[in-house]
Parts: structure tokens; C-alpha cells; sequence
């Protein structure tokens, strides 16, 4: 596939991002990435800030390490790595260390903020760790004390997260920001921390419904976009959380706040904004044509997130399973909706089908796709 026909592919989207985002908001991705990861992932500075020039010029980053080979000890090279590009991006990296509470936790922690890291990362899947540990405590102490955010996985491959919330409970002062949607327990999450000050969740999820899902039980200020790049992309991650914000009825000022102004107070160490009830509806009326596709492009999430590592090859029954959905001959009020997201898939099989570096960016259309699906308002 050329790179004209991939890149019309995108412009839907484009344009409608461009329609919902309030001018002039700097947009703030909470959670990308930077080095190298053991399952041969990798990104540099150039290409993730050339993924941020896709949602705006100035548009900015909270970055960190993957789950590097060269970790050891404690993360120390490969934060050294991510403090030095952020302090080449002209403010728009900002830096957070990545912490093994097996390994000197609080001293990689005070080094990494003595020279400049904004907060911290913990990844309890990839660490193999609970939040019951003596040294989990510990970090979210020093978290309170420094006034620095702790963004953790909250995504797929977890056991229960329970000790997470009882822990964030004795840490009210703490910004806790739980990533993609926190969907390792995010009825829990929702439910026992419905009352703490300052638990965010991230719209880093590939499924639309769980992004959906959010606004319905927590306020609209406590959601902040983002992409898990370059697991995800920034364009289309954004599509995602401005859509769902949008069919959950939050205005201008809110949509901006989630693109990024509830991160820059967060990262600025101000008062976030007040709360809010959840907007949207706990039971909602769908249009049945569109929750199919919904389905079935989680079956395709599902084949291929769960090799290792991923293979979007195995994606492809899920996807043409969605396609055949989207052909409907009788759509109904969905027909619009319908042909978008077909369209949207159909670049995204030909983009795997022709493999190479751009494989990855099919997931992007999917995400997209699976966004119009999730968040078309529903008609007679």
C-alpha cells in the first residue's frame, strides 16, 4: 500500500479530531514510551515527536523506559537515557522514572527527581510485584512527599489490583493515574476509590467500550488522554477519548481538559479541578449492527495481543468477521457508522497484508474504527 491511499485513510479522523478539539489546547499524552523493550519493541525521540506533530505542533508527552534488557540495576541506564532526551525536547518530553520495588526503589527514585523527573512509573506485571509489599509503600510515600504523579499498569495480565486501591486510600495527596482505563479492575477501582482526590484513569485501552465505559463511572475530570505509544498512536488514541467524551455530552472546556489540561495541572503540582457527576448513563441504549462490530474487533485484539510476541496476522478472522458485520444489507440508522468503520478496516487488512514497519499502525485504524462503532449516537 502507498503511502497516499494510508494516509487518506486516516483523514476522517483527522478532521473530526480537529472538530472536537478546542482550539489552541495543548495537547498532553500521559503515557508513552522511549529505549527498548525485551519484546523488541523500541522508540527513539524523533519518532515519538513525530507521532505527537499528528495532535499539534506543541503537543506534549509523559515518557519513560520499557521493560529494558539493560534494566539492571534498578533501571538506572535506561532512565539516565529518557532524562537526557526529555532534557533535548524543549519541554515537550517530560520525564518519569521507571522503578523495580525489587531493586533499590527509593534510591533510583530520589536520584531520577534530584535531576529532573517529573514522576513515576511502575509496571506490576512486567516487575512481578503486589502493592502489599513493604517497599510499594514506601514509593507512594515518597511520592507524597516530592509531589510527583505514580502512573501504574493497570491493564491486561494482572491478578486482582484490591491492595492498589487500599493502598492509594492511605495516599489521598498522591496522583495515582491508573492506565488503559484501568481495566485490570475497573469496577473495583471505580467503586473503592469513588471518593479519593486524586485518582485519574488513561485512556490508553484498545477497546472503545471500556473508554465509554469510564464515563459513566467517573467524573469527566478525572480522565486524561492517552496513547501508550507506540504500542497505540497518538492520533488515533486521541480520536478515542474525544469521541467517547463527546457521546458522554462533555463540552469544549472538559474535552480540552482531558487532551490535556487536567496533565499539565497535574504536572504543574496545582489543584486539580473539581469533580463532577460521570455523564453518561450506567444503562444505555446501543445499536445492535454496531456493538457486533465492537465484538468482533475485540476478538481480534484478543488473537493477536495474546502471542508472544503480538501478531496481527492472527487479528485477521476478528477483523473480517467485523467487515462482513459492517456489509449489512439492511443497516438501518447505523449505515453511516458502518461504512466509515469498513472502510477504516479494509486499509487496515491491506496495511498487514503488505507487512513491513507499518504493520503496527493498522492497530491505529482499528482503534479508530472501533471508536465511530462504540461512540455513534444511537437513532431511531
Amino acid at each position: 500500500m502507498d503511502s497516499k491511499s494510508f494516509g487518506a485513510a486516516f483523514v476522517p479522523f483527522v478532521q473530526e479530531v480537529a472538530e472536537l478539539l478546542p482550539e489552541g489546547t495543548t495537547v498532553v499524552d500521559a503515557h508513552t514510551h522511549l529505549g527498548t523493550d525485551e519484546d523488541g519493541r523500541s522508540q527513539d525521540p524523533p519518532a515519538l515527536l513525530a507521532q505527537l506533530d499528528t495532535v499539534g505542533a506543541q503537543s506534549r508527552a509523559c515518557v519513560f523506559p520499557f521493560h529494558d534488557p539493560d534494566r539492571s540495576p534498578g533501571y538506572r541506564r535506561p532512565n539516565d537515557r529518557v532524562l537526557t532526551w526529555a532534557a533535548q525536547s524543549e519541554g515537550r518530553l517530560v520525564p518519569y522514572c521507571r522503578l523495580d520495588p525489587a531493586d533499590d526503589p527509593l534510591g533510583e527514585a530520589e536520584r531520577c527527581l534530584a535531576l529532573g523527573a517529573s514522576g513515576i512509573k511502575l509496571h506490576p506485571r512486567a516487575q512481578a510485584f503486589g502493592f502489599d509489599v513493604p517497599a510499594a509503600r514506601g514509593i507512594f510515600e515518597l511520592a507524597r512527599k516530592a509531589g510527583v504523579p505514580i502512573l501504574i499498569h493497570a491493564g491486561r495480565g494482572m491478578a486482582p489490583m484490591d491492595s492498589l486501591a487500599e493502598l492509594a486510600l492511605h495516599f489521598p495527596e498522591v496522583t495515582l493515574v491508573l492506565a488503559h482505563a484501568g481495566i485490570a479492575g475497573q469496577g473495583m477501582f471505580t467503586s473503592k476509590l469513588a471518593a479519593h482526590p486524586s485518582v485519574l484513569y488513561d485512556t490508553s485501552a484498545f477497546s472503545a467500550l471500556d473508554v465509554v465505559e469510564l464515563f459513566a463511572r467517573v467524573p469527566a475530570e478525572r480522565i486524561v488522554f492517552a496513547s501508550d505509544s507506540p504500542y497505540g498512536h497518538p492520533l488515533p488514541g486521541l480520536y478515542l477519548a474525544l469521541r467517547a467524551a463527546a457521546r458522554a455530552g462533555v463540552d469544549h472546556h472538559g474535552r480540552a481538559m482531558i487532551a490535556g489540561g487536567t496533565m499539565t495541572t497535574v504536572l504543574d503540582d496545582e489543584q486539580l479541578p473539581a469533580v463532577t457527576e460521570p455523564r453518561l448513563d450506567q444503562v444505555r441504549p446501543v445499536n445492535g449492527r454496531l456493538l457486533r462490530v465492537n465484538g468482533y474487533l475485540m476478538m481480534a485484539a484478543g488473537a493477536a495481543l495474546t502471542a508472544e510476541p503480538p501478531d496481527l496476522a492472527r487479528a485477521r478472522e476478528g477483523v473480517a468477521l467485523a467487515r462482513y458485520a459492517c456489509r449489512d444489507p439492511d443497516p438501518g440508522a447505523a449505515a453511516d457508522a458502518l461504512g466509515r468503520v469498513d472502510a477504516a478496516l479494509a486499509v487496515a487488512e491491506q496495511i498487514v497484508a503488505d507487512g513491513g514497519e507499518q504493520a503496527a499502525l493498522a492497530i491505529g485504524l482499528a482503534v479508530a474504527a472501533g471508536a465511530v462503532a462504540a461512540t455513534e449516537p444511537v437513532r431511531p
